[in-house]
């Protein structure tokens, strides 16, 4: 009788240039990357499956860019949106901030929904609950029908005050559901106030559902027919759970259903990861810094990670948790290009997967990768531990001959020098965005840099911030994966309740409410085939009668006076004695989806070396200067041996450029710490 295998759990990151994968085999945490193929993602990952598919059952932890893409590209289904009559337009008119105070002409970001796909009902619901105005059958066939006569193919419902009665949205709801569309339905995705955001997140949520639930069935069926067809799998399990934006994950078909939820799934993960493993390393105060193919992504986290219940997507408001993160267009494949007035540019444009840098074997743009080859940084036959070999002949080659065409009397050297200052002042804006202007000293932190990219400018960046020590992880170029693989599944709750108090805390209506929410987790969970009680958090929302904004604390019987201690440490002053407002009840169940040790348990460096000894030496420039350096590969560091730049640390998935002057040593976490010189 054939040996029953345990099931086999890989978490997957779907990037622009690579897809990561990670997984446990006998307790130790392996790693491939493949190719991206951005027409269907799911290609590469089935390719990737295939690879290390051992005849177990099959649980795939995804994260996917499709959702982000979709709205970057604008390329979602045709949303109809069906709100209150009269508030048609409020998608378009939004908030009265500005993007730019005195600019008169700058260009607002277009709503997802056209004007005539805009449909009003006639109903009203009061703040408190209360039932205005009713709406009349013969309305919904109105609407069925001019909703079919519109072509739609998605159906976003957001009415006024649903969050306080959502009869009305169910009513139409259910009048909808025979035309047989996805329906995305504000009470059950955010039963919150503020009708434009919640609006706004309705309309994401409609537009992503079409294209997100294809491509995740897509996948499902790609990866259950491909291991159908192998006499060795046949019959195995296949369960594919995607990460969220919030830090957790959720079973497919909760992210096909809900996949505003999931539109910074990968660099969610990668933020996951970072605070683990640097935690691992005695670390607990951050900024992380993911250089990947296309972008980078950067956040801070001060001992713990959080997330936001306001952001902005391609300038779009969501209102779904969401780990603060901050994106710019900087990473491997961006492209550099001179200006009409002869200034050097990098990005925001990538050249992505296909064609990829010009080192790769087909592009023939200059990319940050192209300039990290001509200045040594990267090692041509140390890509990929050896299984990818990057061509420095074809990049000095067409490099060469494009600053001619550009008339740009600069040498190689010169040129790519220029675009690493270039692409690392990029970054270093977004690094201050997420610590200086938000009140952080970035000495206090340490720079944690992952991505296949991060380590090769994570010591120019530490520097020029004053950060003193970068910590470079195990796993570097796939971190995010593995953040994904250690994720539990994480289901978010919320509700708008705007109760007012003065001294003494609702502790009945408190309760009363956060049952309701716990018995719908607990309903969510047992739907899901989950066994056990969910882990819960409660926290609530509380600004100042009369405020705009609110601070989001756990509830606890000081919750009062831990909101008056955060508001004084938040803005500088407090009013002890001035009215509090509980505007919004959230719940966050969590429980853990593991079924194996922990991925955390294991150190990455095996050595038993006690000396450090260069695979070779190679010429790498560091400021403008050509140094011989040595070119040490990871996995022969002896942990604890304190080492000095210029050196180049090559793995499997990354490279570290470390520059004269600084220290490294591997820790006994297997993280690489870097001093950096003040």
């Amino acid at each position: 009788m054939p040996r029953t295998l345990p099931p086999l759990r890989i978490a997957i990151d779907t990037g622009g240039t690579f897809t990561d994968c990670i997984w446990l085999e006998r307790g130790h945490i392996r790693m491939l990357k493949v190719f991206s193929t951005p027409a269907d993602p799911s290609q590469a990952i089935a390719e990737a499956v295939s690879r290390i598919d051992a005849g177990q059952s099959l649980t795939l932890l995804h994260g996917t860019t499709v959702g982000t893409n979709t709205l970057l590209q604008r390329k979602g289904a045709r949303v109809a949106l069906v709100t209150t009559s009269g508030f048609e337009d409020a998608i378009e008119i939004g908030r009265q901030a500005r993007p730019r105070l005195y600019d008169l002409f700058f260009d607002r970001v277009a709503p997802l929904v056209a004007r005539e796909l805009r449909f009003g009902l006639s109903e009203r619901v009061s703040a408190d609950g209360d039932v205005l105005e009713s709406t009349q059958p013969n309305e919904f066939e109105r609407l069925r029908a001019a909703i079919t006569a519109a072509n739609a193919e998605s159906v976003a419902i957001s009415l006024l005050f649903s969050f306080a009665n959502p009869k009305h949205e169910q009513a139409a709801a259910q009048a909808l559901q025979s035309l047989g569309l996805p329906l995305s339905i504000s009470h059950e995705l955010l039963p919150e106030f503020r009708e434009y955001e919640r609006t706004s997140t309705v309309v994401v949520n409609a537009y992503l559902q079409p294209v997100m639930q294809r491509y995740l069935e897509s996948l499902e069926r790609r990866l259950t027919s491909q291991r159908d067809r192998s006499t060795q799998v046949n019959q195995q399990r296949t369960a594919v759970f995607v990460m969220q934006s919030s830090g957790g994950i959720t079973p497919l078909a909760t992210a096909a259903r809900e996949p505003v939820r999931t539109v910074l799934s990968g660099p969610a993960g990668g933020l996951v990861g970072a605070s683990a493993i640097a935690r691992r390393s005695g670390i607990e105060r951050i900024i992380s810094f993911d250089m990947g193919g296309t972008s980078t992504d950067v956040a801070l986290i001060d001992r713990e990670v959080r997330a936001g219940t306001q952001s902005e997507i391609a300038g779009l408001p969501v209102g779904v948790p969401m780990l603060d993160i901050h994106t710019v267009g900087a990473g491997g494949g961006s492209l550099a290009r001179f200006d009409a007035a002869g200034a050097l540019r990098v990005g925001p444009e990538s050249a992505g997967a296909d064609p990829g840098p010009i080192c790769y074997g087909r592009g023939t743009l200059p990319t940050v990768t192209d300039a990290n080859l001509l200045l040594g940084r990267l090692q041509a036959t140390h890509f990929l531990g050896g299984e990818f070999a990057l061509d420095l002949d074809r990049t000095q080659q067409i490099v060469r001959e494009w600053l001619k065409r550009q008339s740009s009397a600069l040498t190689l050297e010169q040129f790519a020098a220029g675009v690493i200052r270039v692409v690392n002042a990029n970054m270093e804006r977004a690094l201050r965005v997420v610590s200086i202007e938000r009140g952080h000293d970035p000495r206090d932190f340490t720079l944690v840099a992952f991505g296949g990219a991060g380590g090769v400018h994570a010591c120019e960046l530490a520097r020029s911030l004053g950060i003193p020590r970068a910590l470079v992880p195990a796993f570097p170029g796939a971190l995010s994966a593995l953040g994904i693989l250690s994720s539990d599944v994480v289901k978010d709750y919320s509700r708008t309740v705007l109760w007012r108090v003065h001294s003494k805390l609702p502790s009945g209506d408190l309760e009363r409410e956060f049952r309701q929410l716990h018995q719908h987790a607990a309903r969510d969970f047992r739907s899901e085939g989950w066994p056990g009680r969910p882990r819960e958090q409660r926290h609530a929302d509380l600004r100042y009668l009369g405020q705009g904004y609110e601070l989001s604390l756990p509830v606890r019987p000081t919750l009062l006076r831990d909101f008056h201690a955060a508001h004084a440490k938040r803005y500088g002053y407090s009013h002890p004695d001035r009215e509090v407002e509980i505007v919004t009840l959230r719940l966050r169940a969590t429980q853990d989806a593991s079924r194996g040790p922990r991925v955390w348990g294991k150190s990455r460096n095996t050595s038993s070396r006690t000396t450090a000894q260069p695979i070779k030496r190679s010429t790498v420039i560091f400021d403008g200067k050509q140094l011989s350096t040595p070119i040490y590969d990871r996995d022969q560091l002896p942990p604890g041996k304190v080492l000095r730049g210029p050196s180049i640390v090559t793995e499997y998935s990354a490279t570290t450029a470390i520059p004269p002057g600084y220290r490294f040593r591997l820790d006994r976490a297997g993280n690489l710490l870097i001093d950096v010189p003040r």
